[in-house]
């Protein structure tokens, strides 16, 4: 029950996460194939939850999945609760009729550094997520995206 409880809120936030975009670097310039097709090469958690059955995940892959999810939560919550935190101060050095641009860009860089991280985060699960499943899963998986689709 609690593994249950523990995979719903890894959903629920990487859901909040995906709905973000792709990480900074991700987005191609041009038209064609680029960096935002890599997100097509991954398998989000809660598409392996909900087919599980149907693509005969293993126990020791529900094992290795979940430890992975767990462990990339708190490192999504702890970073979510520091980007909050240098949110609320942005706003505050905002807030003035007057600006001081060197505090402002400094503050810039603090908030995209920890974007960066939450991503980079993010796109480690994904690849543990990859890793952990065989080919036949993988192409199972991608077979009822594009199902959906």
């Amino acid at each position: 029950m609690r593994r249950s409880i523990l995979a719903l809120a890894f959903v629920l936030g990487a859901s909040s996460l995906a709905a973000q975009g792709p990480p900074p670097g991700m987005r191609g310039p041009g038209p064609g194939p680029g960096p935002d097709d890599w997100g097509r090469n991954f398998f989000p958690p809660e598409l392996v939850m909900q087919h599980q059955s149907e693509i005969g995940l293993q126990e020791s892959q529900r094992a290795t999945l979940t430890s992975a999810i767990q462990q990339a939560q708190g490192k999504f919550m702890d970073g979510q609760w520091k980007l909050s935190a240098e949110s609320e101060k942005m706003g505050r050095l905002l807030q003035g009729t007057q600006v001081d641009e060197a505090q402002v860009l400094e503050e810039v860089d603090r908030i995209l550094a920890l974007e960066r991280e939450i991503k980079k985060a993010q796109i480690s699960l994904m690849v543990r997520i990859k890793n952990t499943l065989t080919a036949a899963q993988q192409a199972k998986l991608a077979e009822i995206r594009n199902r959906k689709e």
